[in-house]
């Protein structure tokens, strides 16, 4: 039982436990499973599902990557039925021996597949390291001799190419299993931590409670089918169905203390509108005019915002002083008006101001 996957993200996110939980459920009826680290295939970039070129990581990052991507899996993966190999182990071949590999397989073949052909649609480039990377990751199924490779929808065109390249070394082809690709928060794009609307495993519990509860509601049927398991009654209430799906994931990859806290906060802040108990402070210099402070500088400095962005959420009514919103265009602030208030940025970050003055 194989399943590949490249190191160019440090995180798994929900997305990816579509398919992992699947793979746990094959152990569990007392299957092995053949995880494979793509540390060498990375380093070409898998065009799968993709409308240009993947950016490549450094050696450095990719291996930083791996080591946490293992970890993680190991969150729904049984370790002990789990074997674990890196594909430069097989991949990292002489020259003589990759032209053999690639000798085996056409051009036109490879191009088959729909992100290739979409792209030449576009006069969009495509290289040559992305027309070899099926050809790789194929090899891959040689080298474990897989039985059985699973994966995302779209990796379909990867995952029947390696039966070809199984064929062409005489070895036994490999069935495939491909599960649907989970919808992001929104509700519309793919999970992705690119797209910024994934859900990450490590994620503290009160931030997965919180993204959980985001998702809209068409998105639902969809998350209780593939993360846990069963159908979403229909009758149910939105809201309560959310709390339902929100609880049962941060049980699983925290425990149900956290969940319980979770939800408590989670009612705290967007239920009640309360201020959180364990707000941190923000030390602020009033170095303003007459010591007022610029309310930009304050956000970027404490919430990792720039001050382009923090102009933004002001205008848009995303920033609150002492439970009221700023008015738009306010940039700054009577330091008198801001010591001791809670200055709030969206729903969830909080910060207690405490001026000091400049010397």
């Amino acid at each position: 039982m194989k399943f590949g996957v490249d190191p160019t993200s440090p995180d798994i996110h929900l997305g990816h436990c579509v398919v992992l939980m699947k793979l746990r459920a094959f152990q569990d009826a007392g299957h092995t499973v053949v995880l494979i680290v793509g540390d060498y295939t990375a380093r070409v970039g898998d065009p799968s599902g993709r409308d240009a070129t993947r950016p490549i990581l450094s050696p450095d990052e990719l291996e930083a990557n791996a080591r946490t991507y293992e970890e993680q899996a190991f969150t729904v993966l049984d370790r002990e039925r789990t074997e674990l190999r890196h594909n430069s182990e097989w991949l990292a071949m002489k020259s003589d021996e990759l032209f053999g590999l690639i000798r085996r397989f056409t051009v036109a073949r490879l191009l088959e597949r729909e992100d290739f052909t979409q792209r030449m649609r576009r006069d969009e480039p495509i290289s040559a390291l992305e027309l070899l990377y099926p050809v790789l990751q194929g090899y891959d199924s040689v080298a474990v001799r897989a039985d059985v490779e699973l994966g995302a929808t779209d990796q379909k065109f990867n995952l029947l190419f390696a039966r070809d390249v199984q064929s062409s070394f005489g070895v036994p082809e490999q069935s495939i299993l491909t599960m649907p690709i989970l919808v992001g928060t929104d509700g519309t794009r793919k999970m992705s931590k690119t797209y910024g609307n994934s859900v990450g495993v490590t994620d503290s519990p009160e931030e997965m409670f919180g993204k959980l509860m985001s998702i809209p509601d068409e998105a639902m049927d969809q998350y209780y089918r593939l993360l846990l398991a069963r159908t979403l009654d229909p009758k149910a209430h939105p809201g309560e169905a959310k709390r339902e799906l929100a609880r049962a994931l941060v049980e699983r990859f925290h425990h149900a203390d956290g969940a319980a806290a979770a939800e408590a906060r989670f009612d705290q802040l967007h239920v009640r509108g309360d201020v959180p108990d364990d707000v941190e402070d923000a030390v602020v210099r009033a170095s303003g005019p007459n010591g007022a402070v610029h309310l930009p500088a304050v956000l970027a400095d404490n919430f990792g915002l720039s001050r382009s962005e923090a102009r933004r959420l002001i205008d848009q009514g995303g920033v609150r002083i002492g439970g009221s919103a700023v008015e738009a265009g306010t940039l700054d602030v009577p330091s008198a008006e801001l010591d001791g208030q809670v200055l709030q940025v969206g729903k969830r970050r909080h910060a207690r101001v405490r001026i000091v003055s400049e010397d």
